[in-house]
């Protein structure tokens, strides 16, 4: 039998996905993820309930789901899984009869076995890569202990529970058998890795060893937290030339008092120091943040203070959502008082300023050289990227295919040309 893996939301999703996959591949199953597949007996759609505009989109890729079995000749099964699943099973239950079976994201055990499949530790054991050969994601924790007052995933994922350092190092070693040369290291929140195990923040020391034994050669670090930042971990970056020289930290806001009734735990001073600290300890970093916009009583001068932030940080990569009230989080019994319109405004203000800024710095790398990895090969163009980009996300380098590179080598490639989000640029002759 045939089994489609349909995966939306964030790259702690596409572990889990990869998880169940190997799982069921292991039972016998033909696993595909592939989103325009319409020949498979099952589908899985691994769902996302962040924000407003995901949980739309998981509803809608269920409803075309819907729409395929219906028109389908033979019996297909559908079934949903993951955070919207935890969230809002019941009215789903409700609203969409159509649907097989639905699991949260405690109960991929009893999905698993649904199949009649063998089943371990959704954190260990079998996985089936869905990403590009020579990149994966490498899932550190599950849960949060944060109380953001926006956010949802705490009462979605439950309370924050770390891996041991070895599993991860033998999962890490697997990956880098099979071909995986850069690992992009993942949590609800990496920074807060070690406290609940260890008693002590351990994200510096996974690093270390994770630089000095799992034989990877890129690691890259995501979803950090600004407060209590362990600087031990800037140090490992800082020391070992296998660690990107690459920080995601989204901040959110900078305003002191939006952050406090964010329970950010940090003010705008914090947060000036702790990027202070980064640039002086890493002049070569590239930081890429995430910030809201429109959350509950933010002024016009706020958000302008919010934009001043940008234009004096000088970020290096930017995303930026619009606030969406979430059930049952601390936000949500606050006034939501600026108008869709007026989000979607500065959403389009803060992304423009970026442009104008990720122009510049992407206009300052030409004439350099850098060591890049290909990530396919397409339209005539080597599609590469810098240690200073992560996948899927930030820019990409194209350069004309000679022919002799394939998906996943490393090569040297001199810019010649920029724009704010691509960059292009030749092999360089040694």
């Amino acid at each position: 039998m045939k089994i489609n893996i349909i995966t939306l939301g964030c790259s702690k999703n596409i572990v889990d996905s990869e998880h169940i996959a190997g799982h069921l591949r292991k039972a016998g199953f033909k696993l595909f993820f592939d989103k325009s597949r319409n020949d498979c007996d099952i589908v899985i759609v691994n769902t996302c309930g962040f924000i407003g505009d995901a949980k739309e989109e998981s509803i809608n890729v269920l409803l075309e789901q819907i729409a395929v079995k219906k028109r389908s000749r033979k019996p297909r099964r559908l079934i949903a899984v993951g955070c919207l699943i935890q969230r809002y099973e019941k009215e789903l239950r409700e609203e969409l009869p159509e649907i097989d079976a639905f699991y949260g994201v405690h109960q991929w055990g009893e999905l698993v076995r649904s199949l009649e499949a063998e089943y371990h530790d959704i954190l260990e054991s079998e996985r089936m890569q869905s990403t590009p050969k020579h990149y994966a994601y490498l899932k550190i924790s599950e849960g949060c202990n944060r109380t953001c007052s926006y956010c949802a995933i705490p009462l979605i994922r439950g309370k924050h529970v770390s891996r041991p350092i070895e599993d991860i190092l033998d999962e890490a070693k697997r990956m880098v058998a099979e071909g995986v040369k850069e690992i992009i290291v993942i949590a609800q929140d990496t920074t807060y890795y070690g406290l609940d195990l260890y008693h002590r923040r351990a994200l510096g020391e996974l690093l270390e060893r994770l630089a000095t034994e799992s034989g990877a050669e890129w690691i890259r670090l995501h979803y950090t937290y600004p407060s209590s930042f362990p600087l031990d971990a800037i140090e490992a970056i800082r020391k070992h030339k296998n660690i990107c020289n690459y920080i995601d930290i989204p901040l959110q806001h900078i305003n002191t008092r939006i952050l406090d009734s964010m329970q950010r735990g940090i003010d705008r001073e914090g947060t000036l120091q702790l990027l202070a600290t980064m640039r002086e300890q890493l002049p070569d970093v590239a930081i890429r943040t995430t910030l809201i916009v429109g959350y509950p009583g933010e002024t016009r001068e706020e958000f302008e203070e919010l934009k001043e932030f940008v234009r004096m940080a000088q970020f290096d990569r930017m995303g930026c959502f619009a606030y969406s009230p979430e059930e049952g989080t601390a936000a949500y019994d606050l006034p939501d008082d600026v108008s869709e319109e007026e989000k979607l405004r500065r959403v389009d203000e803060l992304m423009s300023l970026q442009e104008e800024i990720s122009l510049i710095k992407n206009r300052a790398r030409v004439g350099k050289t850098y060591r890049c990895l290909v990530d396919r090969i397409e339209g005539g163009n080597i599609v590469a990227r810098t240690e200073y980009d992560s996948p899927e996300v930030d820019d990409e380098v194209i350069v004309k295919d000679n022919g002799k590179v394939s998906p996943g080598d490393f090569i040297q490639v001199k810019i010649v040309a920029a724009e704010e989000h691509d960059i292009y640029g030749e092999i360089a002759t040694t």
